[in-house]
């Protein structure tokens, strides 16, 4: 129905995790209908009425090539950390025995690529994601995944670069939650800027009284329009003292650009070369 793979999974007293492939891009309808369907399921046994889960979920989109077998090792250690057992294999509630197991009950379980990663042999690759497993999950990967804000993607550069690119024309889709980290940066915005209007970066923090400096306001504006920064950070990052002020700036350009079909499409075109490079990156 969803086409969804599930890879691995760990059920915890508060929370569980997932591993899990969305081929069709419908990761929020998925866990839409899997919360849904569990929340009634356990209200009705336990007696119970309203929600079952606080917030939304939250995912990570992730570079199968850098992080899968990190991941995969972390979710079945969860147990451990939490003091559940001593032994990841007296686990119940995880999807761990189904990759040291042939039985057809794990049919359904998408262990089959992660195992290829450790050995196109099926008995070898079993042992050494035992192997594996027993080993302790690098600093890198537990501060990443227990700090207070998780990544919305993880990989290396290439990866990340490629998923800006890619995803951040479609920021408002469901499907790419927080993608405001794969907006342009500001460095990038005011560069591009200063190659449109052929002036230095140093121009852009010029503000003098009577004297129009076209492309620092549309650097702000710019910043305002792709990356949603706060009026207060734009502020700080050109100098200004009151943050009430970016907001005129950027109210005055929104006005010049609905009455300046010049500056309209100036400001186009900056926007285009902006959103082109991100995609070549």
């Amino acid at each position: 129905m969803w086409r969804a793979k599930i890879s691995a999974y760990c059920l915890l007293p508060t929370h569980y995790h997932m591993l899990i492939q969305t081929p069709e891009a419908n990761l929020s309808r998925c866990m839409r209908h899997l919360n849904g369907v569990y929340t009634q399921r356990f209200n009705r046994y336990h007696h119970c009425d309203g929600q079952l889960f606080r917030g939304r979920y939250k995912s990570i989109m992730l570079d199968a090539d850098s992080y899968l077998l990190e991941l995969l090792r972390y979710i079945h250690r969860n147990p451990l950390r939490a003091g559940l057992v001593d032994k990841v294999d007296t686990y119940r509630w995880s999807s761990h025995r189904g990759y040291v197991s042939e039985s057809k009950e794990w049919s359904w379980l998408n262990k089959d690529f992660a195992l290829s990663m450790l050995s196109e042999d099926r008995r070898q690759s079993q042992r050494l994601y035992r192997q594996f497993v027993e080993m302790e999950d690098p600093d890198e990967i537990t501060q990443i995944l227990e700090g207070k804000k998780l990544p919305s993607v993880l990989g290396d550069k290439r990866f990340i670069d490629w998923v800006k690119g890619k995803f951040y024309t479609q920021k408002t889709h469901e499907e790419v939650p927080e993608s405001r980290v794969l907006a342009p940066s500001r460095e990038r915005i005011k560069t591009i800027v200063c190659q449109a209007y052929s002036v230095g970066r140093e121009d852009l923090l010029v503000s003098r009284r009577g004297v129009d400096n076209e492309p620092r306001k549309v650097a702000i504006y710019l910043i305002r329009l792709l990356r949603g920064d706060a009026l207060v950070e734009i502020a700080r990052e050109f100098k200004i003292s009151k943050y009430s002020s970016v907001s005129s700036i950027i109210e005055r350009v929104k006005r010049q650009i609905g009455s300046d079909r010049k500056l309209q499409k100036r400001v186009k075109e900056i926007e285009t070369q902006i959103l082109k490079s991100q995609e070549q990156t």
